[in-house]
């Protein structure tokens, strides 16, 4: 904006047209509502009323809409007055009645002919949904390659005479509403000097806020609140809607008066629109299952107090809404797991979704190594209009929008192809996703988590992979090493560093299984084995000395975490324990007096003491 002229610019930019070009191609943004300026106010408007009004403006005696339904009308004229539809209407040899005339392809193409040489004050006619006049742009059927054949030339044929005191240029002049350039045949607006292509961007953060006033306005409790109550209002609106259209944010006013949300609540009423959900399955959450989530978490993700207390931090945030969603309604929480195989990165993801929601199932996974083709984003947004399945939608969106309350977990995140980081970019930055579908799903509500073995290798000279990392470094030498090789791999391996600023200090790193901490899975694990036996009809016991050589062969070898503590225990426990018992016909209660490792573990039993 400049010189005080506060129009958006596509109004600027067309006006300042008018002028010089016959024909006009609007693109972009064409479906939502524009800012029209009345009485030297701001306020949101269709875009045919904000046309109409540049077009009076700028000399226009009038102004008559096309649509492939509704056929032609005479758009209202912006004082207010009444036209005389059906004049006008026949003025360009249409046959009307009761101010309308059918449409149809020929007929658009004989009144374009008929238009562009009327006489007397001039006349523009705006050609709406004009994306579909046409079935395929690059295989236009005869009928349509007639009209847009005349159309382009009557753009060249077209002569512009003064209109008004100051004698201005202008022509009958034709206006094209397409949802893009390419819905119109391209030898007809390529490289034609006559037809100026005038793309409407969304509406940016000034826009938002030129007409967040008006909608203000019309929210419960502005005639009680002070001049700064709404103006803190009118900030929190246009904050909360970043990304939205004009249209979103006429609604949100509207919702606001429907369901008495005041003032005051003005980020609650976007949040309504935007997950379609009244509750707030967050504030909801009983506080003392966090406040006690330390211990519930400790006895299933053991040894990782660290990542637990920073867990629950952003999980405490992301339930009391500070530092989450807010500006752009980005997500409620984000974390990224690093950290050794088996350590407990996914088991901590699966428990902070049952203490949220009560059902550890409850969370949304995407197991990343599914998705390292290059066109895998399709799966998560689904395919664009036009390919197969597009119309199914993406895994991800679909999920996102059924379960807009959720922990979304993407597991092993460094197998993704580079591609979908960009999609990551978006929910990470805006807590939104555009479907293939064209929906907008918000993760606003959402908790994101990531989970990698990032940092655990580097890349050597050679091309092959050495330790970054190993068991007998302390702990924070493994974080530091960790967070160094991690903050290597997006900035120089990926390019993307941008990714790594929107994770900020919520890089969880997971120490290994030391000894100390496996001997304690050890022993959960095995009370497990034994309370499953127990479930089962089988009272088993084990004797010291069958549970000592029991411990050794499960936490002599600790590279693959507690996952191969369990992979152990089901080789030398489980498994020969079954056999023994299905052999001996499983009566009464037995112990474990010895196990005898070999090729097959086998485990001698005893009865019970």
């Amino acid at each position: 904006m400049h010189d005080g002229d506060h129009r958006p610019r596509w109004v600027r930019d067309l006006t300042r047209f008018l002028p010089l070009k016959s024909q006009f191609v609007l693109t972009g943004n064409v479906r939502d509502l524009q800012i029209r300026q009345i009485a030297g106010k701001a306020v949101a408007a269709p875009l045919g009323d904000v046309l109409a009004a540049t077009l009076a403006d700028a000399g226009y005696a009038e102004a008559v809409r096309y649509d492939p339904v509704g056929g032609f009308s005479v758009m209202p004229r912006p004082d207010g007055s009444e036209p005389d539809a059906d004049a006008v209407l026949t003025r360009i040899g249409l046959a009307p009645s009761d101010g309308r005339a059918p449409g149809g392809g020929d007929l658009l193409a004989a009144t374009l002919e008929r238009l562009v040489a009327l006489d007397g004050p001039p006349v523009a006619l705006i050609a709406d949904f004009a994306s579909r006049l046409i079935v395929r742009s690059d295989a236009l059927s005869p009928p349509e390659q007639a009209l847009f054949t005349r159309a382009l030339v009557l753009s060249q044929r077209a002569e512009a005479r003064p209109v008004g005191p100051d004698r201005a240029p202008r022509f009958n002049t034709v206006v094209w509403v397409v949802e893009k350039e390419g819905d119109l045949p391209d030898w007809l607006t390529i490289d034609n000097p006559r037809i100026r292509h005038v793309p409407i961007a969304p509406p940016d953060r000034a826009a938002r806020l030129a007409v967040a006033g008006s909608l203000i306005r019309g929210i419960p409790g502005v005639r009680e609140a002070s001049a700064d109550e709404i103006a803190a209002a009118e900030r929190e609106l246009v904050d909360a809607t970043e990304g939205m259209l004009l249209v979103d944010l006429n609604a949100v006013a509207q919702l606001a008066r429907a369901e008495g949300v005041g003032i005051a609540d003005v980020g609650e009423a976007v949040r309504r629109y935007k997950v379609g959900v009244t509750d707030d399955a967050w504030r909801a959450i009983e506080r003392d299952r966090i406040i006690d989530g330390a211990a519930a978490i400790g006895r299933r993700v053991v040894g990782q107090d660290h990542a637990v207390v920073h867990m629950l931090d952003i999980v405490k945030r992301a339930a009391t809404g500070i530092g989450g969603g807010g500006r752009g309604g980005r997500p409620r929480g984000i974390a990224f797991l690093a950290g050794p195989t088996g350590v407990g990165k996914t088991e901590l993801a699966k428990t902070v979704t049952e203490l949220l929601f009560g059902d550890e199932s409850a969370y949304i996974r995407f197991d990343m190594s599914e998705f390292s083709a290059e066109h895998a984003d399709q799966r998560l947004i689904g395919a664009p209009p036009g390919y197969v399945g597009y119309d199914v939608g993406g895994e991800l969106t679909n999920a996102v929008r059924e379960r807009p309350f959720s922990v979304v977990l993407f597991d092993e995140i460094e197998k993704a192809h580079p591609r979908i980081l960009d999609k990551f970019l978006q929910i990470l930055d805006d807590g939104v996703l555009t479907s293939g579908r064209g929906d907008r799903v918000y993760f606003s509500e959402a908790l994101i988590i990531f989970t990698s073995n990032l940092g655990i290798y580097s890349t050597a000279p050679d091309g092959g992979r050495v330790a970054n990392v190993t068991p007998d470094q302390p702990f924070e030498e493994v974080r530091s090493r960790v967070r160094a090789e991690i903050a290597n791999h997006f900035k120089l391996v990926l390019n993307r560093p941008e990714i790594l600023n929107r994770f900020g200090e919520n890089v969880i790193v997971f120490d290994f299984i030391r000894p100390a901490v496996a001997e304690e899975i050890f022993a959960s694990m095995v009370r497990s084995v034994l309370a499953d036996a127990a479930a089962s009809g089988h009272r088993v016991d084990l004797s010291p000395e069958a549970s000592e050589t029991l411990r050794h062969l499960c936490t002599a070898d600790l590279s693959n975490g507690g996952r191969g503590i369990r992979n152990q225990i089901e080789a030398h426990l489980i498994n020969p324990l079954a056999r023994a018992l299905f052999d001996r016909g499983g009566e009464g209660p037995v112990t474990v007096v010895a196990v005898e490792p070999g090729t097959v573990t086998t485990v001698v039993l005893g009865d019970a003491a």
